[in-house]
């Protein structure tokens, strides 16, 4: 049985520094490719080869889709930025289907995932699908990370699905435009391709039931400068620690005593403080009507 791995890359012209980008896909790859099984491939889509060698089991399908947005940096709108994503994810499915593996996990290229996910996928062979209800969030400017609740509303990196389950048409090609993309995949480009918010909804209501994998099996990473979605982690958090590193293969660049500091020293108990405060504003102002 066979786990591939599935990414696009933004378009260089949509991100702050590009080399930045490129940076964070290597140490992504580096977490993804640390599968204690190897019976899985990645397969990744972009408008530029990555500027260093791809590791072992990885391989890098160009395209020439145009960018999505005006160059104004990674924040590009919904609507664009799922068109691009979900257009190099449906090359990114057609490239997987020559190695016929038995499920896909589509990953973000700066998050980290478990070293055990091909070696626990591989050993169940049909079956339905996973989805990661619950996973961590990783502060990359302060090696700190905490706790995500719906890890699946909030991370693409979430489903681990059979390939069948995306039902790539067998006639599309790697060289297929974006637009015979899109009519082949039709609604499945926004619903799951592109986008990840209502995904386990729409699985459901075409008749796939997805598991909950059983452990946190993936890692959202924000402050990084190059996320779409210009997340941060404020607030208490647990400074990167040896088992962390182990299990995702994160890689510190912080020292031991800073990562401390900036997870747990004055600034962050103030910023704990604070949203505690908002959140207790924002409850009253719900129970009592105020504006």
């Amino acid at each position: 049985m066979m786990l591939a791995f599935v990414t696009s890359l933004r378009h260089p012209q949509n991100s702050n520094d590009y080399s930045r980008v490129e940076a964070l896909l290597a140490e992504t790859l580096e977490s993804v490719t640390r599968q204690t099984n190897r019976e899985f491939v990645v397969i990744v889509v972009g408008n530029k080869r990555p500027a260093f060698e791809l590791p072992e089991r990885a391989y890098f399908v160009p395209v020439d889709f145009p960018p999505p947005a005006p160059p104004d940096g990674p924040r590009t709108a919904r609507g664009p930025f799922v068109w691009d994503k979900g257009t190099k994810i449906g090359i990114g499915l057609a490239k997987a289907r020559e190695f016929r593996p038995d499920h896909v996990m589509i990953f973000d290229a700066d998050d980290f995932v478990h070293s055990g996910i091909a070696e626990y996928v591989t050993a169940r062979p049909g079956h339905s699908g996973w989805v990661i209800e619950r996973g961590w969030k990783y502060s990359r400017a302060r090696n700190a990370y905490r706790r995500q609740a719906k890890f699946n509303r909030t991370c693409g990196t979430s489903f681990i699905l059979p390939f069948e389950a995306y039902g790539v048409p067998e006639g599309l090609a790697i060289t297929a435009s974006q637009q015979m993309v899109a009519d082949a995949f039709g609604e499945r480009l926004e619903t799951i391709l592109g986008a990840h918010h209502d995904a386990r909804e729409w699985h459901a209501a075409h008749g796939r039931v997805l598991e909950r994998y059983p452990m946190r099996a993936a890692v959202y990473q924000v402050d990084t400068g190059e996320n779409h979605s210009g997340t941060a982690m404020k607030g208490l958090a647990h400074p990167l620690d040896r088992k962390f590193i182990d299990e995702f293969g994160v890689r510190p660049q912080l020292g031991a005593a800073i990562r401390i500091w900036r997870s747990i020293g004055p600034l962050a108990v103030l910023q704990t403080g604070m949203i505690a405060l908002q959140r207790l504003s924002a409850g009253v102002k719900r129970v009592f009507g105020a504006k």
